[in-house]
């Protein structure tokens, strides 16, 4: 059934956040519980017994981690006195993975959410991935409030845990709770800015009691607040007027002064406690108090598509619409669906709209709101809201979608590139179809997934951020699409460049009878700066090569580099400069001087001083004390550079960069030096030049020639 809607909830009462997290931190419990203090389930669900709705993919619940980011709606009333109005709001909820080789997930969720909820393990505080996705927020500029979890386990380091948010990400934070008891005794909070405490009776019940701070802990609430004040008047004037003349404020001024600062990106509050009891509750208070609507907001910006020209929308719906496509899926009950967030203007089923990236006109099938995997009919959208199409057909995530007559180009979202790759092919002949088919729809959904054909050998390539991943995705395929595929071993995207210039020439003639063929060209080849990626200049004087036969050099030159020269991977970081040539009148074409580029790079490359690069890896392992010696010195003989080690009391974080290439089978290995008491944490960092002795090795494992 297809649902009509007014706007029935005003844009100052929403709340489109993201719950993002290091992994295990405790994201999907907490949504779970959300959930389930919202009133949207009636029965808390649980990772490990993989009954959570948020985590509904298979791979999820037999896994216990989230993979891909799931959109939920719910709503929360504010009844109480506070810095907003009251009422009911709406809360539009994305859960994000927090497993690196899944962070595609949470670049596109952080690049249309207008705040965020960053949940730390309150044992551990900040950990590798927590500045992984604190850094993707800081990009994209989203607001953020913190919660310290799980401080009812074993090893709860509150202070030590707030310590670690602004020392190691530089976070202007100060605590707006704190812990009753600690570890098994923790049994609720101390709300600061009301100064009073709440407490609950055990995970299942959902019953706030509202009461005075224990005496035991009054001390420590003040000092606490007193903390919160200070970083408060850090950025606001009146909070400052007032502490300076040594006034205290009222409740509702610490509120006005809290949400202000976390709007403006200035200030990031920190709850604690243990996430899958009733303080969930204070947690959603929070969510409706400090963080932003859509409306407080600056205005959305973008280009005029044909100027340049920077271009403002009011995030309301009488403006032109403008949305972005930030996700892709393969849904099996509707087919294509495409997630929008629109920022501006109302977007109906059936309507006609204008895809700014690609220049074409698309049209919108049904719309529907997503809840996990559950979807429901509706016939119209407005600003402010995230919601799904059917039936748009070349959208790609990143694309801006805007009002025809009236385009809008806004910022894409950029994703990084993949670091492992692994040759696949189907297991019959007969399903080589599919599996093509099957392949290109995963990639549509997830950009960090690449496919490419190795032209020497045939194979199929897949590539991604980890093992993991590409373990999934062939899952997928087999349990989604009914194809079953063999892989290789995983292989490392190494990346070819070059360190000097070169000159090259390219003369394709062929001559059958009748029509031949002729193209002839020069290149130049240079270094760039590491991470510029490719350049194609046409430097070309006098007509030596027309107009019309330029586009095929360049594609030549592209299609020879994508497939590498020194050992076959893909030529990155460098600058082709076409400046010379000659043509036949008759026999010049485009194919011969696509040839004759390829031609032409290849032989100007051969006259550089080509290199491979490899990717580098940030290692971080928390260790017992009593094994750091072992596991420095096995990641020593990995070629790691160690960067230092943190105390944690009984633990000790090792943190290093090692290639990837040498950390084949490190789990396994790490769990037998250590008694399988060591955690580790690997996410690429950057590339770097492979030392030569290596470099020989994977050449001459490639079968390419080594002539320079």
């Amino acid at each position: 059934m297809t649902v009509t809607r007014d706007r029935v909830v005003p844009l100052e009462k929403i709340r489109n956040i993201g719950i993002i997290a290091h992994i295990d931190a405790g994201k999907t419990t907490t949504t779970e519980r959300i959930l389930f203090e919202t009133g949207r389930t009636y029965k808390l669900g649980s990772v490990d017994e993989g009954t959570t709705v948020t985590d509904w993919m298979a791979q999820e619940r037999e896994r216990g981690i989230t993979i891909v980011s799931a959109a939920i709606t719910t709503f929360w009333d504010i009844k109480k006195k506070s810095n907003i109005e009251q009422g009911h709001y709406r809360i539009n909820i994305i859960d994000t993975p927090g497993h690196i080789d899944f962070t595609a997930e949470v670049e596109r969720s952080l690049r249309v959410l207008d705040g965020a909820v960053m949940v730390f393990d309150g044992r551990t505080g900040v950990e590798s991935q927590s500045e992984t996705v604190w850094r993707q927020a800081d990009r994209y500029k989203v607001p953020r409030i913190c919660i310290l979890n799980k401080l009812n386990l074993i090893g709860a380091d509150f202070d030590g845990s707030i310590k670690s948010i602004r020392d190691r990400l530089g976070a202007n934070a100060a605590a707006i709770q704190m812990p009753i008891g600690i570890e098994h005794s923790l049994t609720g909070v101390v709300d600061l800015v009301s100064m009073k405490a709440f407490t609950y009776d055990g995970v299942e019940s959902n019953k706030l009691e509202e009461g005075d701070i224990p005496s035991e802990l009054l001390d420590k609430a003040k000092e606490l607040r007193g903390v919160l004040i200070e970083k408060i008047a850090e950025f606001d004037d009146e909070a400052l007027a007032k502490y300076l003349d040594g006034k205290d404020l009222a409740e509702v001024d610490v509120k006005r002064a809290i949400r202000a600062g976390v709007v403006a990106g200035k200030f990031f509050p920190i709850l604690g406690g243990d996430n899958r009891t009733a303080t969930a509750q204070l947690l959603m208070n929070a969510v409706v108090e400090f963080l932003p609507s859509p409306i407080d907001l600056p205005d959305v910006e973008g280009t005029d598509p044909s100027t340049g020209e920077v271009i403002k929308r009011k995030r309301e719906n009488e403006e032109a619409f403008s949305a972005l496509a930030f996700k892709v899926i393969t849904d099996p009950h509707v087919g294509r669906l495409v997630y929008l967030r629109i920022y501006s203007g109302i977007l109906k089923s059936g309507q006609q709209i204008f895809n700014t990236s690609k220049r074409i006109n698309e049209r919108i099938g049904k719309l529907v709101l997503m809840h996990a995997d559950q979807r429901e009919l509706i016939e119209e959208a407005f600003a402010g809201e995230i919601v799904a199409a059917v039936g748009i057909k070349d959208t790609t995530t990143g694309n801006t979608l805007s009002e025809p007559g009236r385009p809008v180009l806004l910022e894409s979202i950029t994703f990084p590139e993949p670091v492992i790759s692994l040759a696949i092919e189907p297991a019959t002949k007969q399903d080589l179809e599919k599996m093509g088919l099957a392949l290109k729809k995963l990639s549509d959904e997830d950009p960090t997934f690449k496919i490419k054909t190795n032209h020497e050998t045939g194979q199929t390539i897949i590539s991604g951020m980890g093992e993991l991943q590409l373990e999934v995705l062939v899952d997928r395929m087999k349990r989604e699409f009914n194809v079953e595929a063999k892989t290789g071993a995983p292989q490392v995207a190494y990346k070819e460049t070059i360190k000097a210039k070169g000159l090259g020439e390219g003369k394709y003639i062929r001559q059958t009878g009748g029509r031949g063929q002729y193209g002839h060209c020069f290149l130049r080849v240079e270094p760039k700066n590491r991470g510029e990626g490719f350049e194609f200049v046409n430097a070309v004087k006098g007509g030596s090569i027309p107009n019309e036969f330029i586009p095929a050099v360049e594609k030549g030159v592209r299609e020879k580099l994508e497939n590498g020269i020194l050992a076959g991977f893909p030529m990155v970081d460098l600058q082709v400069t076409l400046y010379d040539g000659t043509y036949h009148d008759v026999d010049s074409s485009e194919i011969a001087f696509k040839i004759a580029g390829s031609m032409a790079v290849e032989d100007a490359v051969r006259r550089s001083l080509m290199i491979l690069l490899e990717p580098i890896m940030k290692v971080e392992v928390s260790t017992p004390t009593e094994f750091m010696g072992d596991i420095i010195g096995d990641l020593s003989s990995r070629r790691a550079q160690i960067q230092g080690t943190e105390d944690k009391g009984i633990m000790t974080v090792v943190n290093a960069l090692a290639p990837l290439s040498e950390l084949s089978g490190y789990a396994t290995v790490l769990r037998s030096i250590t008694q399988g008491r060591a955690t580790p944490y690997v996410e690429p960092s950057h590339y770097e030049e492979v030392p030569k002795n290596i470099q020989e090795q994977i050449v001459a494992k490639s079968g390419k020639s080594t002539a320079n």
